[in-house]
């Protein structure tokens, strides 16, 4: 009896940490990273957005940001888990890994995604759930099933299912959509193509062996170098237009400005690094284009703050 009673200790902490393990692999199936971002971008936009909303609403607008979010990557992780498989930075997904079957994924995804939908439009207003729901439809759709594999502007073109965030916030508390968040928008959008590109230039070989059309796969290192170039020069001036439409003051314009100038210069560097290098610059820039975009939509609230404050 007493190694019976061990042996039902042991499986049932080896089925609890199975249960904890597969926990973690459908969480890591929202992309939680990206997911951050995202969500990011929309509170911030909820917080300076005019008029009243209420604490428990605006989380659960959130909330409803992330999970669809969350539920939009979970369908690019099933729908690429054979390009997955290929690619060093992607090959220990759950999905290519076994740990969770396609069927469940997929079906896990679909549902957070109408449950984030549903609730959003049950919760704010049904123009910031549409939002939301174009979002995923476009970053599935779009971006993931048509352009991913077609074409070396799936970035740029498929980069506007993440712009989307701030213009969802913005809705949740206005029922609209208005020029600032457009303008949002659009710094995230012309973010999108230098941030990713900047990963492709050194992960082309990964993305040349799953017979994805990088840019620096189809087009060249030195092509892609100067895109970046001109996509960061063209979002500096973009990245002003809230505060020259109203929006924010001039800690915001100011604080922008220094990171957009910041961001031309590590494109600069990146843009005159030799082809054959190790590509260093390139690995600072895309650090950097995180930390710029967190920095950006950082300054919405904090500029909001100090103007109640003057």
């Amino acid at each position: 009896m007493a190694d019976t009673v061990i042996l039902n200790e042991d499986g049932e902490i080896a089925l609890r940490g199975a249960q904890s393990s597969q926990v973690r692999d459908y969480f890591r199936l929202l992309k939680p990273r990206v997911m951050t971002l995202v969500v990011f971008s929309g509170a911030t936009a909820l917080m300076i957005a005019p008029g009243d909303i209420h604490p428990l609403i605006a989380i659960v607008a959130i909330f409803c940001i992330a999970i669809g979010s969350g539920a939009a990557g979970a369908i690019n992780m099933w729908y690429e888990r054979d390009i997955d498989a290929i690619m060093t930075r992607t090959a220990n997904r759950p999905l290519p890994m076994g740990r969770i079957a396609p069927s469940d994924a997929l079906g896990f995804a679909v549902v957070l995604s109408l449950l984030s939908v549903a609730l959003m439009g049950l919760a704010t207003n049904w123009v910031a759930a549409g939002i939301l729901a174009v979002a995923i439809l476009f970053y599935v759709f779009v971006y993931t099933v048509w352009l991913k594999r077609r074409t070396p502007q799936n970035i740029v073109i498929g980069g506007a299912a993440g712009a989307f965030p701030p213009m969802i916030g913005w809705a949740a508390v206005t029922g609209d959509v208005s020029l600032v968040s457009l303008s949002l928008f659009a710094i995230i959008f012309l973010w999108t193509p230098p941030h990713f590109w900047a990963l492709a230039l050194y992960r082309s070989g990964d993305y040349e062996r799953a017979g994805v059309p990088m840019l620096p796969v189809v087009a060249g290192h030195a092509a892609t170098r100067r895109q970046i170039l001109y996509y960061t020069v063209a979002m500096l001036p973009v990245s002003l237009l809230p505060s020259l439409l109203g929006a924010t003051g001039l800690t915001y314009a100011i604080g922008t400005a220094l990171l957009g100038l910041a961001f031309v210069y590590y494109a600069w560097q990146t843009y005159r690094e030799a082809d054959g290098g190790d590509d260093r610059h390139a690995r600072a820039l895309f650090k950097y284009s995180i930390c710029y975009l967190f920095l950006v939509f950082a300054l919405l609230p904090v500029d909001l703050l100090v103007q109640r404050m003057v």
